[in-house]
């Protein structure tokens, strides 16, 4: 072994998973390095770049890998390996790679990564940790949903495969020509050969390919001839990163998917490569991208009713409900976005004056997972008294081109015309402070309610500052009329826990939802309404989410930590319930037929009642409503 190879052996053998292969193995990758010499800012690899066959470590000095907007998002030190994810994933790097100091950095191919590295169980296994403990989801406070979004893609290695539930399927006495023809009729790529439904071998169009078109084999013979055996399972939990380095292991394109991942188990289903590629493709972040290339309402439609296989198989793989409410959020604002865009070309010159679309109700609050009715409003700057008119008529114009698409998206017309469409909620910033101020100076039931409604708004498209301007003039009229928060927090108590005295669920008593229970007003409501109150009473401009606000809420008052952290995990179950319920029933979720539910759904329903209650408790005592009650 010549003297650089044994100079990378040795170092490599101190850190893993080098140090788990053998000795052998080692010496092999060694011999093939690459020694790459980087000076201090100079790249390695660049954003939109192809991947190239080979992930790298880091022998001296630092590597930092950045964003776009060159924010660092890690810091590579000696023995640390980077690359290896964009490696399996293929495609574009999606962050630049740049020494942050004079660096030396070995260069591993993808060959040793198959031939040595994935072939080696121990070693295979530390891949497979490294890809969970290099997931980075941040909890951030800010507005910038992008960040959140750059990691849906990360948290797709660690879901839980979407296979084939229905694998097609041969006995081994089958013809080749028998079983090519049932492929055809079925319209996949493989056919597993099972004995009394145990996966035994199978065949892929490769193997059509290589093995009957070249004349190898006659299409007369049995399938045994040619199917590849023993077939390579994995149990139904199997992730998607465990299923890319299974395939790169073992050189193969289809696993067999078992009840409990041996070959001696029922065959349940088969997961392919393109399956994986699929994946990857519907995974928030590339339909983001679709969104972005979008050229009609009628594309974008179809974007978001995949957001709704996303969010499905999201809650099937118990990731947490916030973060998947922020994703989908995210997908929201700017499928909103991207049919602003469009609707500004429609209009025969450019918006007069500066403008902001605000999403108000769930969709403010990052909360809209299913597809409910609009509810936004547009806010323009002040203009001259004599260019008013004009102005305001080509936002309601504009308005209305924009309801209408996200119409057609699927977001229906709210019923109350809370749109920005509707004059009423196309304003001037003057207009609009105007109309918070007269809600909250006067407030009666029918502008509570509005307040309750328009307090969660969050800025969409546009001016930010209009926005910023506006949020002052709201806390200014706040602190100039105290006793407005009293009546918000009565209002807040108008939904007690929905037990009656029986301890039975309170259902609505007539109408078309006779007899059913309304998630959304008896036991979600209070806990919104509790959480926007009291954070009102900090004067918190910036968090809207009803979960971000309880967390807020935790900081701020340590003493009732324990109450807000029920609260938690009350409106979490209560937000999965619901959108569980709408996806199961193709609506809203809101009404809720409790006959459906098993106990177990029913107690935890009543838990989360309790939470309604202890919180509204603190709220009666915060804002001594006890006598007014």
């Amino acid at each position: 072994m010549n003297t650089i190879a044994e100079r990378i052996y040795d170092y490599l053998k101190g850190f893993p998973p080098f140090n788990l292969l053998t000795r052998d193995q080692l010496l092999s990758i060694s011999k093939s390095v690459d020694v790459i010499y980087l000076e201090n800012n100079q790249f390695l690899f660049e954003i939109g770049q192809p991947v190239v066959n080979h992930f790298y470590v880091v022998r001296n000095g630092a590597i930092g890998l950045f964003r776009a907007n060159n924010n660092l998002v890690d810091k590579c030190d000696e023995g640390d390996i980077f690359g290896l994810r964009a490696l399996l994933r293929r495609g574009e790097y999606k962050l630049n790679a740049k020494a942050i100091e004079e660096s030396i950095v070995y260069s591993i191919s993808l060959e040793n990564l198959e031939t040595y590295i994935t072939a080696n169980a121990d070693a295979s296994q530390f891949l497979m940790a490294s890809f969970a403990s290099n997931v980075r989801v941040k909890n951030t406070e800010d507005d910038d949903f992008i960040e959140t979004l750059q990691h849906s893609s990360e948290y797709t290695y660690l879901q839980t495969a979407d296979y084939s539930k229905n694998p097609i399927t041969c006995c081994i006495d089958t013809k080749i020509n028998e079983a090519a023809s049932i492929m055809t009729e079925k319209h996949v790529g493989s056919i597993v050969i099972t004995k009394e439904n145990k996966p035994i071998g199978i065949i892929t169009d490769k193997d059509l390919r290589t093995q009957i078109a070249t004349g190898k084999h006659s299409i007369e013979d049995s399938v045994s001839r040619i199917m590849s055996s023993p077939v390579i399972t994995y149990p139904e939990t199997i992730t998607v990163a465990e299923a890319q380095i299974a395939m790169l292991k073992h050189k193969i394109t289809h696993l067999c998917i078992t009840k409990d991942g041996t070959n001696d188990s029922d065959l349940t289903g088969i997961l392919s490569e393109h399956d994986i590629i699929v994946l990857r493709e519907n995974n928030a972040s590339a339909l983001i991208k679709e969104i972005k290339r979008s050229r009609s309402a009628e594309q974008l439609k179809d974007i978001r009713q995949r957001t709704e296989k996303l969010l499905t198989r999201y809650l099937e793989q118990d990731i947490p409900i916030d973060f998947i409410s922020r994703l989908v959020s995210a997908i929201n604002d700017t499928i909103t976005q991207r049919i602003i865009a469009f609707s500004i070309t429609k209009m025969d010159k450019k918006p007069p004056a500066q403008f902001a679309w605000l999403a108000i109700g769930s969709q403010g609050r990052q909360e809209q997972l299913l597809m409910t009715d609009q509810d936004n409003a547009l806010v323009f700057e002040n203009v001259k008294t004599e260019e008013y008119e004009n102005t305001k008529s080509y936002f309601l114009k504009l308005s209305d081109y924009i309801n209408k698409d996200l119409e057609i998206v699927g977001f229906e017309l709210c019923p109350a015309k809370m749109m920005a469409n509707n004059p009423k909620w196309c304003k001037s910033v003057s207009e609009w402070s105007q109309q918070f101020n007269s809600w909250i100076t006067t407030p009666d039931q029918d502008n509570l309610m509005l307040c309750t409604i328009f307090f969660d708004y969050e800025h969409v498209y546009g001016d930010v500052e209009l926005v910023s301007k506006l949020s002052e003039s709201i806390f200014e009229s706040i602190d100039n009329h105290d006793i407005f928060l009293t009546y918000l927090g009565r209002n807040a108590l108008q939904n007690p826990p929905p037990l009656s005295f029986f301890r039975q669920f309170l259902v609505e008593d007539d109408g078309e939802h006779k007899d059913q229970f309304d998630i959304k007003a008896r036991a979600m409501m209070p806990l919104v309404d509790a959480a926007r109150l009291l954070m009102l009473s900090h004067n918190i401009k910036a968090v809207n989410n009803t979960i971000e606000r309880y967390e807020k809420l935790v900081e701020l008052e340590p003493q009732n930590k324990d109450t807000y952290l029920f609260c938690i995990e009350a409106y979490k179950n209560l937000l999965t319930f619901r959108t569980e319920q709408g996806l199961r029933h193709n609506d809203s979720g809101r009404f809720i037929d409790l006959e459906s539910l098993d106990k177990g759904n029913r107690l935890q329903l009543k838990r989360t009642f309790k939470a309604v209650k202890d919180v509204q408790e603190l709220i009666k005592m915060r804002f001594k409503l006890s006598q007014l009650l």
